[in-house]
């Protein structure tokens, strides 16, 4: 396994052990999906270099927009709990209440 492998197996596994431990905040919990979602992208997008194909694919860039719709719509999200809730603590929420 060479060293960017490595890089990028413990940049996911890191940022989802932060997201499966450290959910606390909504603003952390975000952060963590997206280093995940940063490392996805940037392994996907070494990947033709390291096959040495010619060619680049789409899937980085199509999914580079699914990220950024994401992290748009978490900030959405992160914006009308905290004016509804007060703050962005996820043991503040609670889904069965209207």
């Amino acid at each position: 396994m060479s060293y960017l492998h490595l890089s990028f197996y413990s940049a996911f596994t890191l940022s989802s052990l932060g997201l499966a431990f450290h959910r606390t905040h909504l603003i952390s919990a975000l952060l963590c999906l997206e280093s995940m979602m940063l490392s996805m992208y940037i392994a996907l997008a070494m990947w033709p270099i390291q096959t040495q194909t010619p060619a680049s694919t789409l899937l980085p860039i199509l999914m580079l927009t699914f990220s950024a719709c994401e992290a748009g719509t978490g900030l959405a999200l992160l914006v009308a709990s905290t004016r509804t809730h007060g703050s962005d603590l996820l043991h503040n929420f609670n889904l069965l209440q209207c």
